[in-house]
């Protein structure tokens, strides 16, 4: 079946959003890219720091509650609805919730071209970028660095501790082309 939605899960500040640019550039149609921080950016401003919502701690916890779930379940399908309109996506995802995050996509995604992919990257150096980044609660990409893949299935996985998002593109982009 031909790949029209890629998901990236890995930890916060793994490299993903870069995976994501560089795979628009390597694949050869047009592809969308949507993250997980699109959707918490479009969250109204009640729902951040809420029980309700999204709350994330001063140690890198984040926590979500029942309004979160509701608004993420709409925006999953939502993204489901673009792929099977026609457009390719680029996923970057945290499962928070390691396999049963994975089975909410999945369930969407069903029907639907899906290629998994694991981005992994060491605690420490994602610490160090998240530290680089300046926009995230400190503790957070050492707290989901190995959280985010518990229980999860990929077709592919890549590291991103020491190679650059363009060839971890590039890896991913040989399994859209060749997807066995």
């Amino acid at each position: 079946m031909t790949t029209q939605v890629i998901v990236l899960n890995g930890g916060s500040s793994s490299g993903k959003s870069g995976i994501a640019r560089c795979l628009q550039q390597v694949l050869p149609d047009p592809w969308l890219s949507l993250s997980v921080d699109t959707f918490v950016d479009a969250l109204p401003r009640a729902l951040k720091s809420s029980d309700a919502g999204i709350d994330f701690g001063t140690d890198g916890e984040v926590v979500v509650g029942p309004e979160f779930r509701e608004l993420e379940a709409a925006w999953i399908e939502g993204v489901a609805a673009m792929a099977r309109a026609g457009a390719r996506i680029v996923v970057d995802e945290v499962f928070l919730g390691g396999a049963a995050s994975q089975e909410r996509w999945r369930k969407a995604l069903t029907g639907l071209g899906v290629l998994w992919v694991g981005v992994r990257c060491e605690g420490a150096v994602a610490a160090g970028r998240e530290i680089a980044r300046g926009d995230r609660v400190p503790g957070m990409a050492a707290a989901q660095a190995d959280l985010v893949h518990q229980g999860v299935r990929y077709d592919v996985e890549v590291d991103s501790t020491r190679v650059e998002s363009i060839e971890c593109a590039r890896t991913i982009a040989t399994r859209v082309a060749d997807p066995r």
